[in-house]
């Protein structure tokens, strides 16, 4: 579960993981790119959460004439907007520069989540590891159904005896060993 100090920061190339991921780009076109983003946070809260990850989620605001903004939506995970002519990639590049460093020293490993080949050259060069958005889609499902598999409750008890509850072969089994046949 969650350590009480992230062992890492995770950083997501907000668009490009939207654009890789089919689940993703049907919400985007079908509903808009607000629906989008607000699916990945939501995706990505548990896995977080079950990773102890710092994760902070940026999209390119660099056509807006706005200020940088972060927005938390729970105490290790934000999204983060870019200032006015700053894109995404290099927001990441410079959390990464800052990493390698040794001036940012919030977490031991930075991990980019970007299918960007670019992006991932230079994110490597700055000593940080890199996750393809296919991989993240793949463990962020495998957390989630772990999650549910830990949550799912157990099914009743056939009767009243313990062995009801026991798949058949594990019934034959004890049926074996209380006649004496082992």
């Amino acid at each position: 579960m969650a350590a009480s100090s992230p062992q890492a920061l995770l950083l997501v190339d907000g668009y490009n993981i939207i654009g890789s991921w089919s689940s993703l780009k049907q919400i985007h076109e079908q509903r808009g790119l607000e629906s989008a983003r607000r699916e990945l946070v939501e995706n990505l809260i548990n896995y977080t959460a079950h990773q102890g990850y710092h994760t902070q989620v940026v999209f390119d605001a660099q056509y807006q004439k706005t200020p940088s903004t972060e927005e938390q939506f729970t105490p290790n995970l934000s999204v983060y907007y870019t200032a006015f002519a700053q894109t995404a990639d290099t927001y990441i590049e410079k959390i990464c520069a800052s990493f390698y460093r040794q001036s940012f020293s919030k977490c031991s490993r930075i991990i980019v989540a970007t299918s960007d080949h670019a992006q991932r050259l230079t994110i490597i060069g700055y000593g940080a590891e890199w996750m393809s958005a296919q991989r993240l889609a793949h463990d962020v499902d495998f957390v989630a159904n772990k999650i549910k598999k830990k949550h799912r409750p157990r099914k009743p008890s056939q009767g009243r005896f313990l062995v009801n509850g026991l798949d058949a072969k594990s019934q034959e089994l004890l049926a074996r060993w209380r006649q004496g046949n082992y």
